[in-house]
């Protein structure tokens, strides 16, 4: 257990030395998919040891649940697909001159030390740890986004690390504050540190409540920012849409999802201290305010890797909502729509780099015609967004469908109905934008979009995965019914 603990965050950082220490090539990025598979097998032995308890590793410092278990095998398998489509996308870069052999090793260097700093944040056990490693992924995936060196993509980069920034600021004033609530209830003085989430949950009832509203609030405002949640989501679009495509698939498919588990954690505390009001209202007011924004943006939008980008804004306000209603059933579907979204999203942006490097436009006017100057790519990128949009037999379907169930048996039925609303909207612009991007007219002379196998293996594979998803939850079942029983409030 101690092993498949300590793997994610030293297989990541393994590869970045090999990178480091040989520059990036393809062996070297081979190394980097080692690193990911090595995190998404732990993942799955974690799943299968936990059970409905915890472990703890390295002095109590690092906590494995079923929590845990179900986001490192998100990392893992989001990971997996983005560091083997880094591959031929640095290969195609280089050869094109966006990027040169020094600047290829940094973001081989970076990828790998942003999966560490995302295993860190899923397995800590302490609220400051975590803190420190979300802080350590916007360090990294700054100057990812930043790689082209672009005007667009420095101001993109300035925009993410500002905004960020802000967020994490007050995510540190509410860990302070929170920490200051454990003291004076004795909570570090009774064992464990005064921000073990153990101990945090175990003091719960004895915490100030005034102090306490005044953490969670922070905390709310903190690391919803970084989940991308209105009103401080305006980086997101910007920063997904200028990083590589890899990097948008890791930041979209899996970073937000990280930073919101996060919440999670304080909801046990939360719930625990003041009851399930209190963060219920702030999930409900930020997940349908960045509903309605994201399906807004979504509706007069013209670039497609924007497009992904506001869409992921729009599943962040679903989890926001799911969490808020909080039941077994919410949770567990909010867990199971992390893991489908993320597969589905990293197909889709992978695709989207390709197009992005055939036409040098993000443009969906410059790129219409997929479908038929590139069947194969056009066939990846229409399922994944087929699956993106919830549509059966897709494992998203079935997720907001248990969201549904969750929050009308929650009594949430108003946010339900404007929750759905907005997905309508978002739905139907995506459809219309997809459709265009597919099967519009293009131009005359409009590049072929030919894949070679090892080219298109990751995109194949991620289908196949966002499939198999669908069809059949299978061992993954039991372990997102355990994670909501034990983030449900009791």
């Amino acid at each position: 257990m101690t092993a498949a603990m300590i793997t994610p965050l030293l297989a990541p950082l393994a590869g970045a030395v090999v990178v480091g220490a040989a520059g990036w090539r393809r062996a070297t990025g081979c190394a980097s998919v080692a690193a990911a598979v090595a995190t998404l097998v732990s993942g799955g032995i974690l799943a299968a040891a936990v059970g409905s308890g915890h472990v703890f590793a390295a002095g109590r410092l690092l906590r494995a649940d079923a929590l845990t278990a179900v986001m490192t095998i998100v990392i893992g398998a989001v990971a997996t697909l983005a560091t083997w489509g880094s591959i031929a996308y640095l290969d195609t870069e280089r050869a094109r001159g966006h990027t040169t052999s020094a600047h290829a090793r940094t973001y081989g260097i970076l990828v790998n030390l942003f999966l560490a700093t995302m295993a860190l944040a899923v397995l800590a056990n302490n609220l400051g740890v975590v803190w420190v490693a979300v802080e350590g992924t916007t360090v990294a995936t700054a100057f990812l986004v930043g790689h082209r060196r672009t005007r667009a993509s420095l101001e993109a980069t300035w925009k993410y690390v500002i905004i960020c920034s802000v967020g994490i600021a007050l995510a540190f004033l509410g860990t302070v504050v929170l920490y200051f609530a454990s003291v004076h209830a004795g909570a570090a003085a009774a064992g464990g540190g005064g921000l073990d989430f153990d101990t945090l949950a175990a003091a719960a009832p004895h915490l100030d409540p005034d102090v306490t509203r005044l953490a969670v609030a922070l905390l709310l405002l903190g690391y919803g920012t970084k989940a991308g949640l209105a009103p401080f989501h305006t980086w997101l679009a910007d920063a997904h849409s200028q990083a590589p495509a890899p990097v948008s698939a890791l930041m979209s498919g899996v970073l937000l999802s990280v930073a919101f588990t996060t919440l999670l954690r304080v909801k046990v505390i939360s719930d625990g201290a003041l009851g399930p009001g209190f963060l219920r209202a702030g999930l409900l007011t930020l997940g349908l305010a960045t509903l309605l924004v994201a399906a807004l943006l979504l509706v007069g939008q013209r670039d497609y890797k924007r497009m992904l980008a506001y869409s992921s804004q729009e599943h962040m306000g679903l989890l926001a909502v799911a969490a808020a209603a909080g039941t077994d059933l919410a949770i567990a579907a909010l867990l199971l729509h992390v893991l489908a979204h993320g597969l589905g999203k990293s197909v889709l942006f992978l695709s989207a780099g390709h197009l992005q490097l055939a036409h040098d436009s993000t443009a969906i006017a410059d790129a219409r015609g997929v479908l038929a100057r590139g069947p194969l790519l056009g066939a990846v990128f229409g399922v994944g967004l087929v699956a993106l949009l919830g549509l059966p037999p897709f494992a998203l379907f079935s997720s907001e469908v248990g969201i549904a169930r969750g929050a009308a048996d929650a009594h949430l039925a108003g946010p339900l109905v404007a929750a759905l609303i907005a997905m309508l909207v978002a739905f139907v612009a995506l459809t219309r934008r997809g459709i265009d991007l597919l099967l519009g007219p293009a131009a005359p002379d409009g590049p072929a979009l030919r894949l070679r196998p090892t080219v298109a293996a990751p995109l194949v594979v991620g289908v196949v995965a966002c499939v198999a998803l669908g069809l059949t939850a299978g061992p993954l079942e039991h372990l997102l019914t355990t994670a909501g029983g034990l983030l449900a409030p009791r």
